[in-house]
């Protein structure tokens, strides 16, 4: 990569795809799904692995740094959900290490003589001493490189004491099985990178392996997926408490709303009886003044009928006694 390259790279990952002032209109917006996802989020495996012995290629995807600074810029203001993209990528890619690491320990093992499971400890504390002391020296030496030197040479003397403890280990697996099957156990698989690791390397070959870019690829790989796995969890946690907490509103909502109605059907209820009561009443208090009527007429009627029937009397002994009397005037007359 020129000089020129690398600047205009530089700019692109400060300014984005608007550095140019056109807005980037001839380029893609990060959105657009042509765009790899886990290179907007760093973690493309295409990108962290250039350039190594598990070098995967070209990325189908488009890699533009521009779009991975517009996206950093957006993302502050709302979430995308990329991260899920990046997982399930990241999740493909080391299932298939995973697999490949199997079909290595495999092979391994069809080669080598199959130890007892002492002399299997004893190897793997060899193999662990060599692994510390690779990461430290590795460790180190960047510290060196940064300037912090007083720190790099703590490093050092704990390198020493490794190295001590590894002679130690080695002595000690070495004097427990036959010289031919210590020369055919020389060999690990690291459970990192899987590549091979030698139980005699030197701690220049250690050094460079752990310092190494493959390796170092792999750990903030494996780091970047276990941020992603936590951070999608966490997200799934508050969206299911947050779907509980809106269930249990709407369930106290639904239980006020029915009280509601239920204080208001008894009082519907309420009101009509009051209502049935007082027709009721009304309907009895109407019989009764109806009834009372009915007896006032009927008495009124007695009455009338009685003192017709007196009137009637008195007028039939009138009769009788005015015809009494004129019989007897009668009878006087003739004689």
């Amino acid at each position: 990569m020129t000089a020129s390259e690398q600047m205009r790279k530089m700019l692109d990952e400060l300014m984005g795809t608007s550095r140019d002032g056109d807005g980037g209109k001839n380029t893609l917006p990060f959105t657009d799904t042509r765009v790899c996802r886990s290179y907007l989020l760093n973690c493309c495996p295409h990108e962290v692995l250039a350039n190594t012995r598990m070098d995967m290629g070209m990325c189908s995807r488009v890699h533009d740094p521009a779009l991975r600074a517009d996206y950093e810029k957006a993302s502050t203001e709302r979430d995308y959900f990329y991260d899920v993209d990046a997982l399930d990528h990241l999740e493909r890619f080391f299932r298939d290490c995973d697999r490949r690491m199997e079909g290595a320990k495999k092979r391994l093992a069809e080669t080598q003589e199959e130890l007892t499971e002492d002399l299997a400890e004893k190897g793997n504390k060899v193999l662990e001493f060599n692994e510390q002391i690779g990461i430290t020296l590795a460790e180190a030496e960047k510290l060196g490189e940064e300037g912090k030197v007083e720190e790099s040479l703590k490093l050092m003397e704990k390198v020493e004491e490794l190295r001590k403890l590894k002679q130690e280990a080695d002595s000690v697996f070495r004097s427990s099985m036959p010289p031919s099957s210590y020369q055919q156990q020389k060999l690990r698989v690291c459970e990192v990178c899987s590549a091979y690791l030698g139980i005699h390397d030197n701690d220049r070959r250690l050094a460079d392996h752990f310092g190494g870019k493959l390796h170092m690829g792999f750990v903030f790989l494996r780091e970047k997926y276990a941020a992603l796995q936590k951070m999608v969890k966490d997200r799934r946690a508050e969206r299911c408490n947050s779907d509980r907490r809106n269930n249990d509103r709407s369930y106290h909502d639904y239980r006020s709303s029915s009280n509601y109605t239920n204080r208001d059907r008894d009082s519907r209820r309420s009101r009509s009886r009051s209502r049935d009561h007082r027709s009721i009443d009304g309907r009895r208090r109407d019989r009764g003044s109806r009834f009372y009527d009915e007896c006032r007429s009927s008495s009124h009627r007695s009455r009338c009928s009685r003192s017709r029937s007196n009137d009637r009397n008195r007028g039939s002994r009138r009769s009788n006694e005015e015809r009494s009397r004129s019989r007897d005037y009668k009878s006087r007359k003739h004689e």
